[in-house]
């Protein structure tokens, strides 16, 4: 009896060892291994169920600044359902081939996970195909058979862009299902990705005026998603998928990861891990709980590429800059440094307060998650940014006329330079210190009231470095070295 009990008692040791082996290794699986096209998942997260899916979502109604079209989203919705949208028009497989001209290379504008994107005119009215150049242009994306995004991300698009409806959001035209064809039409924006314009080579830089515009766009975008009655989780924001229009507005496209987020008492959603890699939060990679936060970190990532200028995660690059989040975090709470990480293209021409504003807001979105604001409140932050009316009528980064009167800049002064000694005017801060005196130690962190409330007392006029000299020179305090006696 003692012998089997002793034997009872060391089979349950081994077990518990593996056992913890086991889940400790859970959160050391090589990412690099897990990774399909731009897309990574983790087998040790929760297996969706067949409901466990964004096409399954609840009744939605209108939010601000956008609407949800009216109808029945229940969490028993079919197929049928969705593919039966009043607001989407069934297109033929013949149709599009006409309007692409049978999808031909030199009509091809893009290639993602979900397939390749085409460009395409159709008649404004009936839809139907036309010929090039004659009717509207449209973007028409097909689904790769062999595509990691299958036809569950194609359906989730079909599901919730026939029913989301808001300025920063891509337009969802129609679709075609037939035998084994799935493909999607969408309205045609003709400056891209923000992804082309920040990284692409031979691509004319952002101005920091464009790039303030995209990142307020893409926040509207957010925050609409997250405040409907029934929320929803983007899950895949990167720039890749942030798309801009003649005059540079943001709109935010590819809904395949999407999912409905928690309602009542939920906190989460639990599901597989899905994902960019650099752009997912750490939290949800590692238990595969889905939150609104999750989106509020990737917004962080893409606030530091249009800072930075430098990808998320940069192979080319050695060492901890491998990794924007990693490289950049240090920086990023002291307004002496944070110079260091700008994007050189812009050549030092961006308003230094603004910049360390936006430094922080991502900051705080790429913290942990409970300390994370809402996307509400880091739009409300970046609405605030100051304004520059004489920005009124300018010249865009493509050298195309347009109006920016609702752009959100601010003075423009050039950055310190690395090597200037630190009593010289181009090193004195033009627009003031950001931070109060106590508050300038780089370990603490302003929340967004703290930033808005300090925005609303400093003085509205801010000598520039030429105008402090002078003014230093003729003060009364003033005293003459003995050469000019």
């Amino acid at each position: 009896m003692c012998l089997f009990n002793l034997h009872k008692c060391i089979c349950f040791l081994i077990m518990s060892s593996l056992a913890t082996q086991f889940a400790s290794s859970k959160f050391l699986l090589n990412l690099n291994s897990l990774i399909v096209g731009n897309y990574f998942f983790l087998p040790g997260a929760t297996r969706p169920s067949d409901t466990d899916h964004p096409s399954a979502s609840s009744t939605v109604i209108k939010a601000d600044r956008g609407k949800i079209l009216p109808g029945s989203c229940s969490a028993a919705r079919t197929e049928s359902d969705i593919l039966s949208s009043p607001h989407l028009k069934a297109f033929t497989f013949t149709g599009l081939k006409n309007a692409t001209r049978n999808f031909r290379s030199d009509n091809l504008i893009g290639e993602g996970g979900f397939g390749y994107v085409y460009k395409g005119w159709m008649d404004e009215q009936t839809l139907a195909a036309a010929r090039p150049g004659c009717g509207m242009v449209v973007a028409v994306k097909k689904l790769k058979p062999e595509g990691f995004q299958g036809h569950k991300e194609w359906l989730s698009e079909v599901n919730y862009l026939g029913q989301l409806h808001h300025p920063n959001l891509v337009k969802l035209i129609g679709y075609c299902s037939e035998e084994e064809n799935r493909l999607l039409v969408y309205e045609y924006l003709s400056k891209g990705s923000l992804e082309n314009h920040l990284f692409r080579r031979g691509a004319r830089p952002l101005s920091w005026a464009i790039r303030i515009r995209v990142a307020i766009d893409a926040a509207r975008g957010l925050s609409f998603l997250h405040e409907s009655e029934q929320p929803v989780i983007y899950r895949d924001f990167k720039a890749s998928n942030i798309l801009l229009d003649s005059e540079f507005n943001a709109k935010l496209s590819d809904f395949g990861l999407a999912k409905a987020g928690p309602t009542g008492d939920h906190s989460h959603v639990s599901t597989q891990v899905l994902g960019t890699r650099g752009y997912a939060a750490p939290e949800y990679i590692a238990t595969g709980w889905l939150t609104a936060s999750c989106d509020v970190y990737s917004f962080g990532v893409v606030l530091l590429e249009l800072l930075s200028g430098r990808r998320v995660v940069d192979k080319t690059k050695v060492g901890v800059e491998e990794n924007l989040v990693d490289w950049a975090k240090p920086y990023l709470g002291d307004r002496r440094k944070i110079f260091r990480i700008m994007d050189t293209k812009l050549e030092g021409q961006y308003p230094q307060r603004a910049a360390y504003t936006v430094a922080l807001l991502a900051l705080q979105c790429i913290s942990e998650a409970k300390v994370r604001p809402r996307m509400g409140e880091v739009l409300t932050a970046l609405e605030q940014l100051p304004t520059l009316p004489s920005l009124a009528s300018t010249r865009d980064v493509h050298g195309s006329s347009h109006s920016e009167a609702q752009t959100v800049a601010s003075p423009i002064t050039r950055t310190p330079f690395r090597k200037s000694y630190p009593t010289s005017p181009a090193n004195v801060t033009c627009r003031g210190s950001l931070l109060p005196f106590e508050m300038k130690s780089s370990g603490h962190v302003k929340s967004l009231q703290e930033l808005q409330q300090f925005e609303m007392k400093s003085p509205r006029h801010v000598k520039s470095p030429q105008e402090q000299v002078l003014s230093e020179m003729r003060s009364p305090h003033h005293v003459k070295s003995p050469q000019g006696r």
